[in-house]
C-alpha cells in the first residue's frame, strides 16, 4: 500500500509529517500492511487514483469531480481562516496595492495553482463571479502549479492578487516572518470543508475504522506535540463525503450567475 501527505508537504516540513505518517503506522493493526514511509515519487493524481491507496491527502475539488475515493477524516488546523475542519482562501494582494475592495481587481492579473483546485480557483471563483461582466473580471489568469509559487508571484509582481489557503498561508507566515510586509488579505472566500485524508474507495470497514483510530490517537501523543504543531494540526474530524457538495455549490452559483470559470 501507499501513503501520502503531500498537500502541505514543503522541504521544512518533510520531518514532521515522517514521524506523523510513522507513529500512524506504529498504530495500525498487523493484518493493514502500512508502508514504512511516505510517497514522494508519484504525482498526486496517481497517488490519489492508486487502487493501493491507504491513505493521503487530497483537494475538495478533484474529490467531488472525479475521484472516486472513501473519505477518512478531515485534519483540524490552528490557522486563521480555518476552523474545526472547514477552511477558507485569503484573497492576497501586495501590501502596497492600491486595491481597497474586490472590484479594484478587475482587469488585472491573478495567479492560481491549479485549475482544479479549490481554495485556489473555485472559490475566488465563487467570490469574483457577483462582480464579473459576460463571463470576465481579470485581464489574465496564471496558473503557477503551487500555492506557494501563486504567493511568490503576487510578491515578484507578475500576478496582483492570488487565492491562498488558509492553512498554506498560516504555514508561509511562521516560515518567513516579514511576508506580511509584502502581502495583505484583502478578502476572504466562504468556507467549504478542508482537505479530507481519504482511502482507495474499496477499503473495508475493517480497514477505515483502525485509520480514524490511528489519526485520533495521534493527534493527541504527547509525545508529537512538537510535529503538530510544526503543520499547525489540532485534531481531525470526520465530515461526511456529502458535505463535501458544499464545494460543487459554490460551483455551480457561480456558472448559474454566468462566471463558469475564473477568467
Amino acid at each position: 500500500m501507499i501513503a501520502s501527505l503531500g498537500m502541505y508537504d514543503p522541504r521544512w516540513l518533510r520531518g514532521a509529517n515522517d514521524l506523523l505518517w510513522q507513529a500512524i503506522a506504529d498504530r495500525l493493526p498487523a493484518n493493514i500492511a502500512a508502508p514504512a514511509a511516505l510517497t514522494r515519487d508519484r504525482p498526486l493524481d496517481a497517488i490519489w487514483s492508486a487502487p493501493d491507496l491507504l491513505l493521503a491527502q487530497t483537494c475538495g475539488y478533484p474529490l467531488m469531480t472525479r475521484l472516486d475515493a472513501a473519505v477518512v477524516a478531515t485534519p483540524v488546523y490552528d490557522a486563521p481562516g480555518s476552523e474545526d475542519g472547514w477552511h477558507r482562501s485569503a484573497l492576497i494582494v501586495r501590501a502596497d496595492d492600491r486595491a481597497q475592495s474586490l472590484a479594484d481587481l478587475s482587469g488585472r492579473r491573478i495567479a492560481m495553482n491549479a485549475r482544479d483546485s479549490n481554495t485556489g480557483m473555485n472559490l475566488p471563483r465563487g467570490l469574483i463571479a457577483p462582480f464579473a461582466q459576460d463571463g470576465r473580471f481579470f485581464d489574465e489568469v496564471i496558473e503557477t502549479g503551487a500555492h506557494a509559487r501563486s504567493l511568490c508571484a503576487v510578491i515578484a509582481r507578475h500576478a496582483d492578487c492570488a487565492a491562498i489557503d488558509a492553512v498554506t498561508l498560516a504555514l508561509w507566515r511562521d516560515r518567513y516572518r516579514g511576508i506580511d510586509r509584502r502581502i495583505r488579505v484583502l478578502a476572504w472566500t466562504e468556507p467549504t470543508p478542508g482537505l479530507p485524508l481519504i482511502t482507495a474507495a474499496n477499503q473495508s470497514a475493517e480497514v477505515i475504522a483502525p485509520l480514524r483510530e490511528a489519526l485520533a490517537d495521534v493527534m493527541i501523543d504527547p509525545a508529537l506535540h512538537k510535529a503538530r504543531a510544526a503543520l499547525r494540526l489540532t485534531g481531525i474530524v470526520v465530515i461526511d463525503r456529502t458535505a463535501y457538495g458544499a464545494v460543487t455549490a459554490v460551483e455551480q452559483r457561480a456558472i448559474a450567475s454566468g462566471y463558469p470559470q475564473l477568467a
